[in-house]
């Protein structure tokens, strides 16, 4: 066995894992896993730019996990960045600070490498079921589409996340009637143009992945706390979907704040997560999703990159003066 370790840097959440991974078969023993909300994506759908505190929040979270890594004694790791850094101007600010504090170059992935990524995570338990599924990953500015059995057959990635959606659309605690029709009319163009490249209809397992997915599930089974187990490989209905998305949307932010097992940063953006995923399934025909809680980490950490090294001293310095860089844009 091999410890590794994987990160995966969203538009929402920073998530680490860390794990010993046999050579031969790609299987994960996991050490630790962790999510940490910074919302690097923060405004970048206006400003085309990552935001100083955005920056500063994601970076905290990496000298974190730097030193978790290393008690964990992980000799590869891969960090991957996906869609709130392929879209900003200023992705090199983002690129060198976490190469300062990790010791690697982030990998800025396409949404067709991130849709590869996430079928492996989300599939690898699931082979030798037969058949083919549809996996979504609906992020915080991107949703990845990848249907396949063994292997990936066709991807598709577009851009429509609960973030991206809530920051282009949402004034209003809850949303409005022309708020939601908004949201709505951008999923609606979105699966448009995921159809073009991705089958959407069709006799397939319908799986969905990340924090949007999770948490529909976890409020559907009704859970007093956020339980992993319980959610994953759960299995939930289009019409519990249905129900729970147009709850949230009625519901205030201290409503959606008080449900035991949310996430206090997916407060403000849960709504358009869940609308998205009933959108899918309406669109699909689905009686179902299968909720993984396996996902994009996994596929990461199954593809781990060359032996890691801890920043040299001499990094030390330029992370010292970058992070003192973004706190004075700060003030």
């Amino acid at each position: 066995m091999t410890r590794v370790a994987a990160i995966d840097c969203g538009t929402n959440s920073i998530r680490l894992l860390v794990a010993d991974a046999d050579p031969a078969t790609g299987e994960l023993v996991d050490l630790d896993r962790r999510m940490t909300i910074v919302r690097l994506g923060q405004d970048v759908d206006r400003t085309g730019r990552l935001a100083p505190e955005a920056l500063e929040r994601t970076f905290a979270a990496c000298t974190e996990y730097a030193e978790v890594i290393k008690a964990h004694g992980a000799v590869h790791l891969r960090f991957v960045a996906t869609s709130a850094s392929r879209d900003a101007e200023n992705r090199d600010e983002f690129v060198s600070g976490v190469r300062d504090i990790l010791g690697v170059e982030p990998e800025v992935i396409t949404g067709d490498q991130e849709a590869e990524f996430s079928f492996t995570g989300a599939t690898k338990e699931l082979a030798g079921q037969g058949g083919e599924y549809l996996v979504v990953d609906i992020g915080g500015g991107s949703t990845e589409f990848v249907v396949g059995g063994e292997g990936v057959s066709a991807a598709r990635s577009v851009d429509i996340g609960c973030v991206r959606l809530t920051e282009r659309h949402v004034r209003h605690d809850p949303p409005t009637l022309g708020e939601i029709t908004a949201m709505r009319a951008d999923i609606d163009a979105a699966l448009d143009e995921a159809a073009q490249t991705v089958p959407l209809s069709g006799n397939r397992t319908l799986v969905g992945l990340a924090g949007s997915v999770t948490t529909v599930a976890a409020i559907a089974l009704g859970l007093d706390a956020y339980d992993s187990t319980a959610i994953h490989h759960s299995r939930i209905t289009a019409a519990q979907v249905g129900e729970i998305a147009g709850n949230l949307l009625i519901s205030s932010h201290d409503e959606r704040a008080a449900i035991p097992v949310m996430h206090p940063g997916r407060v403000d953006v849960i709504g358009a997560g869940a609308m998205i995923l009933h959108s899918v399934m309406k669109r699909t025909g689905a009686r179902e999703v299968v909720v993984s809680e396996h996902d994009i980490l996994d596929g990461i950490a199954s593809h781990p990159a060359p032996p890691h090294e801890s920043p040299s001293p001499e990094r030390r310095p330029a992370l010292t003066a970058h992070r003192a860089a973004c706190s004075q844009m700060l003030r």
